[in-house]
């Protein structure tokens, strides 16, 4: 098993993680990981060997053929779909690679999901969203549609999306994948500033040195399963 620091608690373990789409192809053949509380890791690898099925594993958005994903004690690999989004929308921050923004909702609204779903009041998911917003430089858009967006734009969208309800797992796809260099700069330094000061913590899938480097552990997913990467 790919073992996290010593002495914090955990906030993920997935053991013996399978995936398979079809029966040439099998994406996961066993994966072991943990995480703890306060930790960053990067998980680093080829194109297609499955690096965003395991986050979707992880947050309950797919089922794997087999193995257990379990996030704060509870067993997201066998939960109900309501459950699961339950525990998403107060555990988990997700950071897409495609956004996933909804496109009839403005910026504020697609921002304070995870806030609605958690039952805060409207005033203050509202309130709270702005709030996000402001920190990825999107402040001044609050009512606007993604639509008028750049793809940047919308990747800070789905960053404060995500980071909005003080999740306790962050997963980011590629968070930086959009971004020109300056917002990068800004929106990893936002990922760390809520991991350390929520003590959430933080599995990044990058091709990106500079995000990697925000994560003291690197991780690398091959056929084969995690090993360490340099």
């Amino acid at each position: 098993m790919s073992e996290p620091a010593a002495g914090e608690p955990l906030v993920l373990a997935a053991r013996g993680l399978h995936k398979r789409y079809r029966p040439e192809r099998s994406v996961l053949g066993g994966v072991d990981l943990t995480l703890a509380a306060g930790e960053r890791v990067a998980l680093l690898g080829e194109s297609g060997v499955g690096k965003s099925t395991l986050l979707n594993l992880i947050a309950g958005l797919e089922r794997p053929d087999a193995g257990e994903v379990h996030v704060l004690g509870h067993p997201v690999h066998r939960l109900p779909e309501a459950e699961a989004a339950r525990l998403r929308a107060h555990a988990i921050g997700f950071v897409f690679q495609a956004f996933h923004l909804l496109p009839h909702l403005t910026l504020w609204q697609n921002v304070a999901l995870p806030l609605l779903l958690g039952a805060v009041a409207p005033a203050a998911a509202r309130a709270r969203s702005r709030s996000m917003l402001e920190r990825v430089g999107l402040g001044d858009r609050c009512d606007a549609l993604p639509r008028v967006l750049s793809g940047g734009e919308q990747q800070r969208v789905a960053l404060a999306r995500a980071l909005v309800h003080r999740p306790r797992l962050i997963l980011a796809d590629e968070p930086t994948g959009n971004l020109d260099p300056a917002s990068a700069t800004a929106a990893l330094a936002l990922i760390e500033t809520c991991v350390r000061e929520d003590g959430a913590a933080l599995l990044l899938v990058t091709h990106s040195a500079q995000a990697a480097a925000i994560a003291p552990r690197r991780l690398r997913l091959t056929a084969a399963g995690l090993e360490p990467a340099s």
